[in-house]
């Protein structure tokens, strides 16, 4: 099982491929993994489930989560990552379709270093996620 530098947690199978394709743009997505629900994304980060063979110390380097989800939404995945000390410091970034009041100022709450709102038009959509990726994966400096 590959381990992942980028964590793209995505219901919407076109949006997720739209993700890819800007992220590919940019050489950002070798080491992308795809999970399609919140359920899966926690399973995946604390390696249990069908990904308990994963080593659970290499962590992502960023996360890209959506809010709207079945099983598990991203405001309850967000909590769990930034509640454990051994995750806490993974970048999220919410990449989502809401521009809710409510789900900014939770997400805030919750921990998440950054809220974006998906842009409607695909050019403005790929470029969003680019800069994103680029700016979190090049640019930003982590703690060690």
């Amino acid at each position: 099982m590959t381990d992942a530098d980028i964590l793209l947690v995505e219901d919407n199978p076109t949006d997720a491929e739209l993700t890819i394709r800007a992220l590919r743009k940019n050489n950002l997505a070798n080491k992308l993994h795809w999970v399609k629900d919140g359920a899966e994304a926690l399973d995946y980060i604390f390696a249990r489930g069908s990904y308990s063979e994963r080593d659970p110390d290499n962590l992502p380097k960023l996360i890209l989560l959506d809010l709207r989800m079945p099983k598990v939404d991203g405001l309850e995945v967000l909590q769990e990552i930034k509640k454990n000390e051994s995750t806490s410091r993974i970048p999220v970034v919410v990449l989502t379709s809401s521009k809710e009041d409510r789900d900014i100022v939770e997400s805030y709450k919750l921990g998440v270093n950054s809220y974006v709102s998906k842009p409607v038009e695909f050019d403005e959509f790929i470029n969003a996620v680019s800069t994103l990726g680029f700016y979190w994966m090049i640019i930003n400096q982590p703690p060690e």
